[in-house]
């Protein structure tokens, strides 16, 4: 795995990995625990932490803007903690969220857990400002959507969409919305089948109509508006 040298966080230096590692990685562990479907559905991420991990999520006030944390000890992820406002809203938006968080912090726990190993933490963590004694990475809302230099943040929100919508499953479902180009017949999304795409992927992955829009610009990226992040 390569490594550089990132201009934030306490780590002197940080895993690179390139879309297709991230979009691999998820597969392989979503397959290993027999949890990738043979046809497009909602992905149990709450199963898939229970079976990687062991580990079951946990509910818990949080500080204001933040979705939740990934705490780490000697033999990888300790705990995933969820803040219990997302939950007491029981609505449709926030059971959806809820499943978004949980894919960002398993993200971590594929990505990161390497870095919390004995002996490799620096004095102070990601998530200092809850306790400067326990390593974790605390995730923060983020509606801006836009990458501020905080990597850990940025890769994890890679796995959210090659766990929630493995691309080979994404593809399936919106085969017919596709169109074939070129001497090759490869597979492009026009314009104007874009958010009737966006709206099959949101209702067969039991996803948010935003998540489902950045993962369909990922996979079909428009020729000439700019890709949008998680």
């Amino acid at each position: 795995m390569r490594t550089y040298r990132p201009t934030k966080g306490p780590f002197l230096e940080a895993p690179f990995f390139r879309p297709e590692q991230i979009e691999q990685i998820c597969d392989e562990e979503l397959r290993k625990f027999d949890l990738l479907p043979s046809e497009p559905q909602p992905i149990r991420i709450e199963r898939f932490i229970e079976k990687r991990f062991r580990v079951s999520p946990i509910y818990e006030e949080l500080p204001p803007g933040a979705l939740g944390f990934t705490q780490f000890g000697e033999k990888g992820v300790e705990a995933i903690v969820i803040s219990r406002s997302l939950a007491e809203e029981e609505s449709k938006t926030a059971e959806r969220r809820i499943n978004t968080t949980l894919a960002h912090e398993a993200g971590h726990g594929l990505l990161h857990a390497h870095l919390f190993v004995a002996g490799s933490q620096p004095e102070r963590l990601f998530g200092d400002e809850l306790d400067p004694k326990v390593p974790k990475i605390l995730c923060r809302d983020q509606s801006t959507g836009k990458y501020d230099g905080r990597w850990w943040e940025f890769q994890a929100n890679q796995t959210i969409g090659a766990l929630l919508l493995p691309k080979v499953l994404v593809e399936k479902r919106i085969e017919k919305v596709l169109t074939r180009t070129g001497s090759f017949g490869l597979p492009q999304l026009i314009d104007k089948d874009r958010e009737k795409a966006v709206s099959i992927v949101s209702a067969t992955f039991d996803v948010n109509p935003a998540v489902a829009r950045i993962r369909v610009d990922q996979l079909f990226p428009q020729r000439e508006s700019g890709q949008l992040m998680f």
